[in-house]
């Protein structure tokens, strides 16, 4: 085999399939990145572990076709330090690859071809979904995923598809991200599956900058997502996903608005005195406020009031402050820090280009406000985006007994 490509256009197709390449050396073989030539004008690079497996096609100048497999992150890290140009590749005797690139030269160690896993073979993708509202549904539940391997089901989201809706769904036991919007779907057009959580993470890097829409399908094993050229396949998690409308409360009624912002801070600086072992933080809610507490026997303790929208009973409710912490930004990533918004103000009332055209993705300029809702200082509390609209995006969170 023998044929030419951009750097750029190499170093960026290298750069979305590190993700999936096995580092490990359970099994060597999974080191190593497969190319091919497709006809005369492109290549396809294919990287796996077996378990996702991503596929990628790039223009090229096919000199002669067949194939060549190469250590997948010795070629990226010399690629990417590599000048603007084309990168000239040729396969040698006994699998060796020659690479010129200017004035450097490289020999790199390969592998028979025969070796690489054999790929499933890619189904219909009769389904569709904006990149952008499946990046903000993986985007708003993927921290919810449990990291117990032991926990299968539990290691990935549920996705429902279909009836004029889509749905995600993460939990670890303990707390539980939800997220649905309206959309128009098909009479047929239907999925209910379990993705795993490495498949979602490497969806939002392709989909990032491709643009448009995802198309995605399913067989017996495997789904199947492709985005601007790049195809992502995965295995089905296997198992019952457990029941998460029975833990979703219905009877809160209490509920308290507080600035994202502000508490964010606010916990994130009296987490540093919460007690090392059990990592408890303390929510007095009361008129007005917010009261957080944390305190550590051997350390010592703080709290820190925030204001609130509020005027039920007092009410004492105490939480891990992680899940509190990752929930907080999260929202943060997704919908941009109060500072951005009045900075984005500021450019567009000084004339600023970049900041008048930034200014419609947030046309509220007032701070984010997070709903806080609960029965006791029992009961499983929720929170969510007040005055979302566009997504039922849902938060909900065990107390831990204080």
């Amino acid at each position: 085999m023998e044929f030419s490509i951009k750097q750029s256009v190499l170093k960026e197709e290298l750069g979305y399939i590190q993700g999936v390449v096995e580092r490990k050396n359970t099994i060597p073989v999974l080191s190593n990145i497969l190319i091919e030539s497709l006809g005369e004008g492109s290549i396809r690079i294919v990287g796996t572990d077996l378990d996702v497996t991503i596929r990628c096609d790039a223009e090229a100048t096919i000199k002669t076709p067949g194939a060549i497999c190469v250590q997948a992150r010795k070629l990226f890290d010399l690629v990417r330090t590599m000048s603007d140009g084309d990168v000239h590749f040729k396969k040698e005797e006994n699998e060796w690859v020659q690479m010129k690139a200017g004035r450097a030269n490289f020999r790199l160690a390969g592998v028979n071809r025969e070796q690489y896993p054999e790929i499933p073979i890619f189904k219909s993708a009769p389904l569709s979904l904006p990149a952008d509202v499946f990046q903000y549904f993986v985007q708003s539940t993927a921290f919810a995923i449990t990291s117990e391997q032991s926990r299968f089901t539990l290691s990935g989201a549920k996705f429902i598809y279909g009836d004029g809706i889509v749905k995600m769904v993460t939990t670890d036991g303990h707390r539980l991200a939800y997220i649905e919007r309206a959309i128009e779907t098909g009479a047929d057009s239907k999925m209910d599956v379990l993705i795993p959580k490495k498949a979602l993470l490497e969806l939002v890097k392709i989909s990032r900058d491709a643009g448009g829409d995802v198309q995605f399908g399913e067989d017996q094993n495997h789904i199947y997502f492709e985005t601007g050229g790049r195809l992502l396949i995965t295995r089905k998690l296997s198992g019952n996903f457990p029941n998460y409308e029975m833990v979703m409360p219905k009877d809160n009624d209490k509920t308290a608005t507080f600035e994202l912002g502000e508490m964010r801070s606010a916990v994130r600086r009296i987490a540093l005195m919460a007690d090392e072992r059990n990592r408890s933080v303390r929510l007095i809610v009361r008129h007005g406020e917010i009261e957080i507490v944390a305190q550590s026997s051997e350390e010592g303790e703080g709290h820190e009031v925030v204001p609130a929208d509020y005027s039920g009973e007092e009410c004492t409710i105490g939480f891990n402050h992680v899940y509190l912490q990752e929930y907080l930004n999260t929202v943060g990533a997704l919908v941009g820090t109060a500072d951005a918004a009045v900075e984005d103000e500021t450019d567009a009332a000084s004339g600023n280009g970049e900041g008048s055209a930034a200014a419609p993705a947030r046309e509220a300029k007032s701070p984010t406000r997070i709903s806080f809702e609960f029965k006791d200082s029992n009961a499983a509390t929720q929170m969510r985006i007040a005055g979302d609209s566009a997504y039922n995006y849902k938060y909900i969170v065990m107390p831990l007994r204080i």
